[in-house]
C-alpha cells in the first residue's frame, strides 16, 4: 500500500516540511543533528494506509507504531526515504533467487554445489527467503524495542540490518554468483 500510495506521501511530505506553522528544530537523535519536525499530514495518511493493510491481513504481527518527528524518524523526508529504499533491499535478493536456476544450467559443477550445500536449487531459493522473512523483521538493528524492527518503519531497520549480515550466510555465495555487489543499488550482470 505504501508503494502504491508513494507519491501522494511525497506530496504531503513536502506540504509538512514547508509548513510555516510547525518548524523544525535541530537535534542530535542519536544519528547525528537531524532537522526533527512534525508531520501530520503523512502520519494521518500512513495511519488509513496502516488501517487498510490491516484490514488485509488475518493477524498482525508487532507494534502499530508510527514514528515520524521523533529520534527514530525526524521528519517526512526521512520517512519517505526509508520507503524509498525497498527496492534497493529486495531486487538483490529477487535477482539471486532468478539467477540461482541460470547458473546451475550453465556449469555442472555449480549444481553440485548447490546440491550438496542445500539439497537443490529450490532448497537453496527456500534458504534465503526463510531468513529473509525470518530475520529481516525480527526487531534486529535498533536499541530497543520501541525504536526495533515491531514498529512500521523499524521493519525495515531489521532489513537493513538483515543485509548488513549477508556476507556471513551460507548461502551468500549464491548473491556473488549471481552477480550481487551491494544492496546500494549495483547490480553486475
Amino acid at each position: 500500500n505504501i508503494s502504491r500510495d508513494l507519491f501522494e506521501l511525497w506530496f504531503l511530505a513536502e506540504r509538512d516540511l514547508f509548513n510555516e506553522e510547525r518548524p523544525y528544530h535541530l537535534s542530535d537523535t542519536g544519528q547525528g543533528l537531524n532537522r526533527v519536525q512534525s508531520a501530520p499530514l503523512v502520519r494521518r495518511a500512513m495511519e488509513r494506509l496502516l488501517l487498510k493493510t490491516q484490514d488485509l491481513t488475518s493477524d498482525w504481527v508487532g507494534s502499530s507504531v508510527i514514528h515520524l518527528g521523533d529520534a527514530a524518524v525526524p521528519n517526512a523526508l526521512m520517512f519517505i526515504d526509508k520507503y524509498t529504499q525497498i527496492a534497493r533491499i529486495l531486487n538483490p535478493i529477487i535477482q539471486t533467487i532468478k539467477e540461482i536456476d541460470n547458473f546451475i544450467i550453465k556449469d555442472e559443477n555449480l549444481k553440485k554445489y548447490v546440491d550438496s550445500t542445500f539439497g537443490s536449487a529450490e532448497d537453496a531459493k527456500m534458504a534465503i527467503l526463510l531468513d529473509f522473512f525470518r530475520h529481516g523483521f525480527d526487531g534486529s538493528g535498533a536499541d530497543n524495542f520501541m525504536m526495533a524492527g515491531s514498529c512500521i518503519d523499524g521493519r525495515l531497520t531489521s532489513c537493513w540490518n538483515w543485509t548488513a549480515l549477508v556476507a556471513k550466510k551460507p548461502y551468500y555465495p549464491l548473491f556473488l554468483l549471481g552477480g550481487f555487489i551491494g544492496f546500494d543499488g549495483d547490480w553486475k550482470g
